[in-house]
């Protein structure tokens, strides 16, 4: 008898952020390497960055119709399929059961094996920074929306009985940004898309060469010179 898994490939990702650049500075690495892999994307973000910049002259609405342009010339440099803008105000982001439902919606909707969103545990970094509070109201709701309300029929009733959208159970969560990693993922292969992807949103980048410089040079420093590696850590979970 064969002693091989008969457990279905993890095929489709949903990588749920806050603002159009998340997926891409977060975890640009490990969705282009799903995406080399042959896996399915899927990216929805809570916000359109409505926020996102310092001039005085620019509106909430040409700043939206920018970002939104700008993740999905992003998404297309990773191969991703589906790019879906849920319009909440940035900077307003909370983790209601407004936005659960939503996000189960989604999850449902496109029945992801693996789901990629910050660590809402993250309230500050190593390097000193504080996290956005958008970051941390984003994955405390997918994790809600991923377990239980996703997996439950009776979680919001009405997406099954009006919508016809059947429990769906996500199988893995990466968390990323977390203080708390228990995944080192090897991104060497891929480290020119993920700058290529990053690159798009121009809108967010004051110094480009400043930025690349500041990505080719982050190796992991567990590694020495002579076995450079550039990484992505994360907090994983696998459900049961």
């Amino acid at each position: 008898m064969s002693n091989a898994s008969t457990e279905p490939p993890l095929s489709k990702v949903m990588a749920i952020y806050a603002h159009p650049d998340d997926p891409e500075f977060f975890s640009g690495g490990l969705l282009a390497t799903f995406a080399a892999q042959g896996k399915k994307l899927t990216y929805v973000l809570a916000t359109s960055g409505d926020k996102g910049s310092d001039d005085p002259e620019m509106t909430a609405q040409r700043l939206i119709d920018t970002r939104e342009a700008e993740q999905r010339a992003a998404a297309k440099c990773l191969d991703v399929e589906n790019v879906v803008f849920l319009r909440y105000p940035d900077g307003e982001l909370m983790p209601t059961l407004g936005l659960r439902r939503d996000l189960t919606r989604l999850i449902r909707q496109y029945q992801p094996d693996i789901v990629v969103t910050n660590d809402p545990q993250t309230f500050w970094y190593k390097s000193g920074g504080i996290n956005h509070p958008d970051h941390r109201a984003i994955g405390e709701a997918v994790m809600a929306a991923v377990f239980p309300t996703a997996r439950d029929r009776h979680n919001f009733v009405e997406l099954w009985r009006d919508e016809g959208l059947e429990p769906h159970k996500v199988r893995r969560v990466y968390l990323a940004g977390t203080l708390n990693p228990n995944v080192r993922v090897n991104i060497s292969a891929v480290l020119e898309r993920k700058i290529t992807a990053i690159l798009e949103h121009h809108s967010q980048i004051k110094d480009v060469e400043a930025l690349v410089k500041r990505q080719r040079e982050n190796r992991d420093a567990e590694f020495d010179d002579a076995d450079a590696m550039y990484t992505e850590m994360y907090r994983m979970l696998t459900l049961r």
